[in-house]
């Protein structure tokens, strides 16, 4: 199957934006782009009251960036590009007026955590373990460290960033709050995205709005912080420990 990102209309008032990669999930800087704009759309659009994100597949709900595309940066403006993917997709559900559900099926890497912590009310199934392992390719999880630390804590998100070989299960994510809900399978979750989003529907959309302002008060000048971030890790992913790293993913 070839790589999407979609959307589409499940009920009047209720969209549904998908994305899949036949690598994991992975998310090459093309279908980040697609995703933001089509967030950004979404919020923007009068009709559409309540929004949820889901990838394709049952194993992977996001293997983060396109590794294929870290391996080939060679200067700094391609590596703060290449981050400022993220950056952007995560600044699209902040500024997103809408309420925004998350559907996480199978395991988080990187900034597929990053995305996960973005967003407003996120539901997995017990198979969605979670790992930071930016620090493994000799770099760190800069760009996402935002939106991670403020849904589970600097404690928690130092333990991940830290600890970069460790998968850590759904049930812990959901004790550090990254999870509302984590199910016994596919289906449950199914039903309980559904079951949300028909409740959603049925509140105040105003109110929704208003409260998702403050959910997100004190993050204004996220434009600015991963944009700064973005060019950390655009910096240190061309150093040479980190393309000796590399290289060896690369044979």
């Amino acid at each position: 199957m070839d790589a999407y990102v979609k959307s589409i209309s499940l009920k009047e008032g209720l969209q549904e934006i998908s994305f899949f990669h036949p690598k994991h999930n992975s998310l090459p800087s093309e279908l980040l782009e697609l995703l933001r704009s089509e967030i950004t759309a979404a919020g923007l659009n009068p009709e559409i009251r309540v929004i949820i994100i889901k990838s394709g597949g049952d194993r992977t709900f996001c293997a983060g960036a396109s590794f294929d595309e870290l391996i080939s940066i060679n200067d700094q403006h391609t590596g703060k590009k290449f981050f400022m993917g993220f950056a952007n997709v995560i600044n699209a559900i902040r500024t997103c007026p809408k309420l925004i559900i998350g559907r996480v099926q199978g395991k988080a890497v990187g900034g597929g955590v990053g995305l996960a912590s973005a967003l407003d009310y996120c539901l997995a199934s017990k198979y969605a373990s979670v790992k930071l392992s930016e620090l493994n390719v000799g770099i760190g999880p800069f760009v996402v460290g935002p939106a991670v630390e403020r849904k589970i804590g600097l404690s928690a998100f130092s333990q991940m960033t830290i600890n970069a070989d460790n998968f850590y299960s759904a049930l812990w994510a959901k004790e550090k709050g990254l999870f509302a809900e984590v199910f016994d399978n596919v289906e449950a979750l199914d039903q309980g995205v559904l079951d949300m989003a028909n409740y959603l529907l049925n509140t105040n959309p105003d109110a929704q709005s208003k409260l998702k302002r403050i959910f997100w008060e004190g993050t204004e000048h996220w434009g600015e912080l991963l944009e700064e971030r973005a060019k950390i890790s655009g910096n240190l992913v061309l150093s040479d420990y980190t393309k000796e790293v590399l290289a060896k993913y690369n044979t």
